[in-house]
């Protein structure tokens, strides 16, 4: 099991050779069974890729080893660069709002997140509140209207590898044990670190704190289990924490550089829904207003994902509204010298883009497109895809060119431009994807249909239903690719 120790684990059990042999085989047994229930309770949250959805597993699987009923985690990580977030299990909001209220250093959890690194403690065990010489009249109050009695806390920390002449993990001591296995510095309560070898340099991320309705403390092997959970948990939230504060970083960069809303353009109503993948892609689009009351849109994808795919799209879109504005009414002349700007400045990386131009007068859109889907045109006699010429995407071939089409939608159709991730994500093969688009978007109800935004959720509904309707960006249901869903209707 990843980061857990068997040896470490079974210790207690085999260190006892002046038991009988029934009690020996009593104690092994009961540990092959907690490192059973470890297997799986790590494996579990393992499967959680949101930093709330993990700190509430955190939560849940701590109380069952450790028999309390509720508990709440607190994620502060030590370096100061947020987030920070409370979750609960078994504890509603209001209920978390009350023990905020409690002054921080009457609480378990406060003790631990704001204790120096060298005496942190390894847990801190307070079997009965009420009986506390000194408890803090605000924390006397909460804990009586909330009815608990007793609480453990435990630290969240992601721990370094060790480095030379340091000792691995199997030599630290664990809540409740000194180093040499039996009871000692680290008993309930004391506040003080346990005894044994020094531990590998951690990072503190936060601390998981449960309560229990009555008087009561977990023996030493839970405590012991909970602390192994915990070590593994701190590691997995510190992987999270990572990828949550790059995909920030990459969102705040896309929302510069992509449209904070859509421009009004006389005779065009437009909508479009942007959601992106957990590491963050390439995906964009753009809706230009041009000389002499033309419209231009598009829609586009830099490969791969991250902060270098994010990156990318912003030279992508910025070159193609520069091309668009000299040269939009050729949309096949815009994406080639797109092309050749990629070829100059990101000569390893592939895009697809689609480029729509509207001439003034707007009854009819000229579209070109590089390696991409294509448009669907939408409305009460039809819901049919416009006949576009397949092209490579940009980048791929040494000289990029490919026909432009016309596409002459009748009043009260709607043009649908969309990334290949909206097909994607269906799980599907691409031609049962366009068949499932082409049925949502056909079987949308008449007010629907007429509203660009309306028809822009309900497409989306239709085909992932998980992400859900609404605007902005959006981690969706967790799945790597981008959406970029465009819909113009010419009004005339």
């Amino acid at each position: 099991m990843a980061g857990i120790e068997l040896q470490r684990l079974l210790r207690p059990a085999i260190a006892h050779p002046s038991e009988s042999s029934a009690a020996s085989y009593d104690r092994l047994s009961a540990w092959a069974g907690d490192l059973t229930a470890l297997h799986a309770l790590t494996g579990r949250l393992a499967r959680t890729t949101e930093l709330t959805e993990a700190l509430y597993e955190v939560v849940r699987a701590g109380a069952e080893l450790i028999g309390a009923r509720r508990g709440f985690a607190v994620l502060q990580p030590a370096d100061g660069r947020g987030p920070d977030i409370r979750v609960g299990y078994g504890i509603g909001a209001a209920e978390l709002g009350a023990l905020e209220t409690v002054p921080r250093a009457s609480t378990s959890y406060g003790r631990i997140l704001d204790a120096p690194a060298a005496v942190r403690p390894a847990d801190v065990c307070r079997p009965d509140l009420t009986a506390e010489d000194g408890l803090h009249p605000r924390h006397r109050d909460v804990a009586g209207r909330l009815g608990y009695a007793a609480g453990y806390a435990v630290p969240l920390a992601a721990t370094a590898p060790p480095g030379p002449g340091q000792p691995d993990q199997g030599g630290m001591a664990q809540p409740g044990q000194s180093g040499t296995g039996q009871p000692g510095a680290g008993r309930p309560g004391t506040g003080r670190p346990a005894a044994g070898r020094p531990e590998p340099a951690a990072t503190l991320l936060g601390a998981v704190e449960w309560l229990y309705d009555e008087p009561a403390r977990p023996t030493d092997r839970r405590r012991r289990t909970a602390g192994l959970y915990a070590r593994h948990a701190g590691e997995h939230l510190a992987r999270l924490l990572d990828l949550t504060r790059a995909r920030t970083a990459a969102d705040g960069v896309r929302a510069a550089l992509l449209p904070a809303r859509l421009p009004r353009v006389p005779g065009a109503r437009v909508a479009v829904r942007h959601r992106t993948g957990p590491l963050g892609g390439g995906d964009f689009y753009d809706v230009l207003p041009l000389p002499d009351g033309a419209l231009g849109l598009a829609v586009g994808s830099a490969g791969g994902g991250g902060p270098a795919a994010v990156a990318a799209m912003g030279q992508l879109r910025a070159g193609l509204r520069a091309y668009a504005v000299m040269e939009g009414e050729d949309p096949v002349a815009v994406l080639s010298d797109l092309e050749l700007l990629m070829r100059l400045t990101e000569p390893a990386r592939r895009a697809t883009a689609l480029f729509a131009y509207a001439p003034p007068g707007r009854r009819s859109i000229v579209v070109a497109g590089a390696g991409h889907c294509p448009p669907l045109v939408t409305g009460p006699w039809r819901t049919e895809y416009a006949e576009t010429s397949l092209s490579a995407p940009l980048n791929m071939l040494t000289c990029w060119e490919a026909p432009s089409v016309t596409i002459d939608p009748a009043p009260g159709e709607t043009v649908l431009l969309y990334t290949d991730g909206l097909l994607t994500r269906t799980g599907r093969p691409a031609e049962q994807a366009m068949t499932r688009l082409a049925h949502a978007a056909a079987t949308a109800p008449a007010d629907v249909r007429d509203n660009p935004e309306a028809l822009t959720d309900h497409v989306l509904a239709r085909l992932l239903p998980a992400a859900g309707p609404g605007d902005g960006d959006g981690n969706g249901d967790g799945h790597p690719e981008d959406v970029v869903l465009l819909a113009v209707q010419l009004t005339g």
